[in-house]
């Protein structure tokens, strides 16, 4: 548990002049042009005080390419989007009918110019290759190089390192031997290619990686293969990028599968870092959501925040934008807050039709409200706001191997569709978030109305 360091602050602003200063893990994403951020497979690259945040464009809702994007920000959590770093080629390996994944950049101080890496592939995924392409400003456009298959074997999910010895030492880090066999490899000094295999990590059925060096060592975080569906990510540490490398440890507790995400980026933030991952949705995947924490090194290992929402304070001490408990980190000069907000639980509602209360040791306080949807409500109210927009997460479980949702309607307003991914067992209790506007005061908030399907049970909400 993070050690308290400093006082506790309270902020008391609106949430509406909050909404655009906050990460919420799972949230629709949007720039400041209101669209819905299209960068999955994250990479980041900081410039300055500018973070260029590279990505796929899924907003086609497929696999194959249709654009790496690239968007800009000075505080990471606003993003703005530019033109699009890399463009498909016809009769290439970046054509409409391939997949590029999974994009990186770093910068090459030896040419001056910025080198972005890519999982590159046929639209089977039989290729398994990686693409390269340069450019001489951050957003580009790059110009594509090649693709191929690095030292003659597989590549699939892959990653960049570049270490901060004087040479710049960089490194990929791949899927290889049909996702059986993990390597890091050395790339040459003007990072076009690869020369020599510095570790692999064999039979270990790793993708999706990430490295980051804290005092002299190294820690590698990935998750196994399980398709587009959730794992619980591991963590290893080395002394070296040749290794040995330890025996995987989990990021996050085990039975919340990484909170329903997968690893695409880890960014370091002073003495910690943010872990960036995607939580997929493989039949919408320009829907697919964002899920970023907190990933704090002060236990001495990588281990996730859950926060449902919280902020980067890129200055320690700087105003922040919601009530919050600040937790100033050991020889950490930029902090990170979570949100604290106020909890209602489910089974202290009015339940409606077939709706019942379910028990369980999994639930906060033992006890939840099932059956919800198909005839089944329940009403919570005197919820508190402020007469602006909150943040509201459900805490709720669904043992199912499909998506649920349920709708919320405030005040007897129209309803809002939230959806309810598998938490990956009934015992398991995952959030999901969503934005209402609440009156000022006392607040009446349904839960399950109009809908013919049965949404997840719900455990409680928490209103921020």
């Amino acid at each position: 548990m993070l050690r308290l360091l400093s006082s506790l602050l309270l902020l008391f602003t609106t949430c509406a002049s909050a909404q655009n200063n906050v990460i919420v893990p799972g949230a629709t994403w949007t720039d400041t042009s209101g669209n819905a951020i299209q960068a999955h497979g994250a990479g980041i690259l900081k410039v300055g005080s500018t973070f260029y945040w590279f990505g796929e464009d899924k907003s086609h809702n497929s696999a194959l390419f249709k654009a790496v994007s690239c968007y800009t920000s000075s505080d990471l959590v606003n993003w703005s989007r530019q033109n699009d770093a890399l463009s498909p080629i016809a009769n290439t390996m970046i054509s409409t009918s391939n997949i590029v994944e999974r994009p990186k950049v770093i910068f090459n101080q030896k040419n001056s110019e910025y080198v972005m890496w890519f999982h590159s592939d046929s639209s089977n995924y039989g290729a398994a290759m990686v693409g390269v392409a340069t450019a001489k400003s951050p957003c580009g456009p790059y110009t594509y190089k090649s693709s191929f298959k690095p030292l003659g074997a597989d590549s699939r999910d892959e990653g960049l390192f570049q270490d901060d010895d004087s040479a710049q030492t960089a490194y990929l880090l791949y899927a290889s031997d049909n996702n059986q066999n993990f390597k890091i490899t050395k790339l040459d000094a003007n990072y076009y290619n690869v020369t020599t295999l510095a570790s692999q990590l064999s039979a270990s059925t790793l993708e999706s990686p990430g490295v980051i060096k804290r005092n002299g060592k190294y820690y590698l975080i990935a998750s196994h293969t399980s398709g587009w569906a959730p794992n619980p990510n591991k963590w290893f540490s080395a002394t070296s990028l040749s290794g040995p490398w330890s025996s995987q440890a989990d990021i996050a507790p085990e039975p919340v599968r990484t909170y329903f995400s997968q690893n695409a980026y880890d960014l370091p933030l002073g003495s910690n870092a943010i872990y960036m991952g995607d939580r997929w949705r493989p039949d919408l995947l320009g829907s697919s959501r964002y899920i970023w924490y907190p990933l704090d090194f002060s236990s001495g290992s990588p281990t996730l925040v859950h926060a449902d929402v919280w902020s980067v304070n890129l200055q320690a001490g700087k105003p922040q934008p919601v009530p919050v408990l600040v937790l100033q980190l050991p020889g950490f000069g930029r902090t990170y807050s979570a949100a604290s907000g106020t909890t209602y639980e489910a089974e202290s509602g009015t339940l409606g039709g077939s709706a019942t209360l379910a028990s369980d040791s999994s639930f906060s306080g033992g006890r939840a409200v099932g059956y919800l949807g198909h005839g089944g409500t329940v009403t919570l109210n005197n919820v508190q706001g402020n007469g602006q927009k909150h943040w509201i997460s459900l805490y709720y479980a669904n043992g199912d191997s499909t998506w649920r949702n349920v709708t919320v309607s405030v005040n007897n307003g129209p309803s809002i569709l939230v959806d309810q991914p598998d938490t990956g067992g009934g015992h398991v209790i995952l959030s999901v978030p969503v934005q209402v506007t609440l009156n000022n005061g006392a607040n009446s908030i349904v839960f399950g109305a109009g809908q013919t399907n049965y949404a997840a049970d719900l455990d409680k909400i928490v209103v921020y």
